[in-house]
Order: structure tokens, then sequence, then C-alpha cells
């Protein structure tokens, strides 16, 4: 008999072991983990973990021969900056990795007679703005608005909600009994800061690089310029928002993919924030045009009224209390400083 358990992908990444941790808190005993690394030797013992690929079409069998499947949370990708080295790798893994997880969830679906809910991060990356102006002139830009990335990242997440809606909405419509389809929800993230894990090669990492490098002493020459301003949420708020969108009843939502946010700073504000708390760190900024121009193409705010409206989403962390009350004492307890 196949055991029941929920599917998290990209398990040893920032968001997943956050995610992890927060599940196990609310005895969630069923969950399967997926992912190219080991977990933590602490996480290890707690669930049931798969190394391995999720191209690997062996172990994605494996996973449908044991387990039932209910719910899917997508979290493995190669990230903004390696994708634009890897421009062909991050298809593959960004988008046939999403399209195969997709048609196991649809196949799952219809084993269970019921939808299986799949959970998807997407990100800022997904908005592609002409130049400062337009952004300046935007201000908190919605969900369908300026869907235009100019990253291989972005393409790929696009693409991967437009998936989402497809499978849930339009699987097989021609076919002459429609399967059960999938419960796909989206979130757009903004940039995220965590205390307890590095920055992992994110194009908004400049933010948690300033911070982890205050901490250790060492000095940071900051990729944007002081004026660059895109919206940023702790790592709480956003394991908060994935876990409330994934249990919201299905009828109050409105649509598939939502933007979250909690502040915007310009960098400039981030390090005066971090001087605050290391007076003696050495940042400065040397602007990589290539990247910058990257980070400009990003709105400066999200307008996330559709997630307060529908799910009751609200950022437990401004500015202030993130970096007073979750990012500077857990860097100093992180680096005993």
């Amino acid at each position: 008999m196949r055991k029941k358990a929920i599917l998290i992908t990209g398990a040893a990444g920032e968001i997943g072991l956050a995610l992890i941790e927060k599940l196990l808190a609310q005895d969630e005993a069923r969950l399967l983990t997926l992912d190219l690394r080991p977990l933590p030797p602490e996480t290890m013992g707690t669930v049931t973990h798969m190394e391995g690929d999720i191209l690997d079409a062996a172990l994605l069998a494996r996973v449908v021969s044991e387990y039932e499947l209910e719910a899917i949370y997508h979290l493995a990708a190669l990230l903004s900056t390696r994708s634009e080295f890897s421009p062909e790798m991050a298809h593959r893994v960004n988008v046939d990795g999403t399209l195969r997880l997709m048609q196991l969830a649809a196949d799952q679906s219809e084993r269970r007679g019921q939808p299986v809910r799949f959970i998807f991060p997407s990100s800022i990356a997904a908005y592609g703005m002409p130049d400062l102006q337009t952004k300046a002139q935007a201000g908190r830009v919605k969900e369908g608005e300026w869907n235009y990335p100019a990253t291989m990242y972005g393409c790929n997440k696009l693409y991967c909600e437009l998936l989402g809606s497809y499978f849930s909405r339009h699987y097989q419509q021609l076919a002459a009994r429609r399967p059960e389809l999938i419960d796909f929800r989206c979130l757009r993230f903004p940039g995220l800061i965590s205390a307890f894990t590095m920055p992992s090669g994110g194009t908004s990492d400049y933010a948690p690089e300033i911070l982890h490098a205050a901490a250790k002493g060492e000095p940071y020459h900051c990729f944007v310029r002081p004026d660059t301003r895109i919206p940023f949420m702790v790592m709480p708020d956003a394991i908060t928002a994935l876990l409330t969108l994934a249990q919201a009843p299905a009828e109050t939502l409105s649509r598939q993919v939502y933007n979250v946010t909690s502040f915007s700073p310009t960098a400039g504000e981030v390090r005066e924030l971090v001087l605050r708390a290391f007076p003696e760190a050495r940042i400065d900024y040397q602007p990589d045009h290539k990247r910058q121009g990257i980070v400009d193409s990003w709105p400066a705010d999200l307008d996330d009224s559709a997630a307060r409206q529908d799910w009751g989403w609200r950022p437990a962390y401004d500015i202030r209390r993130a970096f007073d009350d979750y990012l500077i004492p857990n860097i100093r307890r992180r680096y005993q400083v």
C-alpha cells in the first residue's frame, strides 16, 4: 500500500529547510523531501529524504510507486544568476523539471480522485520594466502587469505559472473523459532575506550579503547603486505565506498567481540599517552594470492586495521589525558577535 506524503523538492535550499522546520512544528509527519544534496544532519532523521534530480525519470517513478502525494511544494530551481550563465540547463531544471512534476501531480490526482495541491514559488523576476522612468511611474505593480522578464530565470518562472494554469484548468481538454485537474497555487516572491542560511546566487542577494559580510567583519562591495529599490521579505513571512496559501479554501481564491511583499528599501537604506548594528562594517558600492540592469527591470514595489483580500495575507515583519527582532539578533548569534 502506498504511503501518503507531502513532497518538497529543493528541500535543502533556504526556503526548503525553513518550510520543513515549520511543517514539523505543526506535527506534519508525512514529509517526503527531494534534493541533489543531503539535508543537514539535524533534519535527516525527521523526514524521508531522497537524493536525486527532478529530471531523473526512474526516481520520479519510484516516488509514484511508493507514495500517494497529497501536496507538492516545488521549490527546486536554478536561481537567477546561475541561470544567466547556463540558460539551457536552467530551462531543463526550471521548466522541464516543473513540467514532469505537474504531469506526476496530474496522474496522482487522477488516481486519488481529487486534485493534488501544487504549490509553486515564482519570483519578482517574472516582471520586466523597460527603464527606470517607467519603474518609478509604475509604483506598485499588479500580477498581470509588465510580464516581460529580462532573464532566463524570469522567463522560466513566468512560463511555469502558465503551465500551472493550464494543468489546473485545461489539461487534456479534448480528451473524451477529462482527467482530474491539479490544484495549482503560486506566489510571486520579492527578494528574500534569511538570518539562518547563506545567500545562494539570487540577483537580489545583495541585501543579505551586506548583512552577512558586516557580521563576519568582511568588506562588502555592493553590486547595485545605493538608490536601487526593490521589494523584500524575511524568510519567516515567506514560509507563512506559502503555508497560508496552501491551506486556504479553494473557493476563496480568485486567481492562481499572487504577489506577496513586505517592505521596499533602497540598497542605501539597507546599508544604514546594517551600520546601526555593525558600525565598523565596510560597505561600499561598485555596481555591476549587467546585474544592475536586471535589478532595475524589477518593480520598486508589488501590489499584493489580492492576497490580502482572498486569503488574509499580512506580513508580520515590517522593515524595522525585520532587522531589530529577526535579522540582527539571529545574525549575531550565528557569528557570535
